[in-house]
């Protein structure tokens, strides 16, 4: 049981980024493209999309978490003393952690994009500031 549990959150984890690596696809494309102009801005893309695949299956299967399910919880208890009892999967269990599972590998996907637009930003800002010198070193020489 404890091992289909594992599974389960690994094939959300896997859903959960192939639906956001499908969304941004496009719009990363169309940034690097911009930014780098360069055939080699494909290459990064597909860096980008793996990084999104890894951080979400990274943050989705919280092995440390999940591991309790596979031996003994200890805890104290009213008196004081520490007791060890497994965990249980119930089926409210696995909601929790499916549900947990979606929401942790989205949070570290959006953390690892939103890093990425940052820089995608500022490298915009900086070819744009480029360009514009360099059409206004043009109209001068020509005007």
């Amino acid at each position: 049981m404890s091992f289909l549990f594992l599974g389960s959150i690994f094939v959300v984890s896997i859903l959960v980024s192939y639906i956001v690596a499908k969304v941004f696809n496009i719009p990363i494309k169309k940034i690097l493209d911009r930014i780098i102009n360069d055939p080699i801005s494909d290459a990064w893309r597909k860096y980008i999309v793996f990084a999104i695949y890894i951080t979400g299956i990274s943050s989705g299967v919280r092995i440390w978490e999940v591991e309790r399910y596979f031996g003994l919880s200890e805890y104290v208890d009213e008196s004081g003393r520490v007791v060890s009892k497994a965990v249980q999967l119930t089926g409210e269990r696995w909601t929790l952690e499916i549900l947990r599972t979606i929401i942790e590998a989205l949070q570290g996907v959006s953390i690892m994009l939103l890093v990425f637009f940052i820089f995608a930003l500022i490298a915009f800002v900086i070819t744009k500031s480029i360009e514009s010198r360099h059409e206004s070193k043009v109209k001068n020489k020509n005007g």
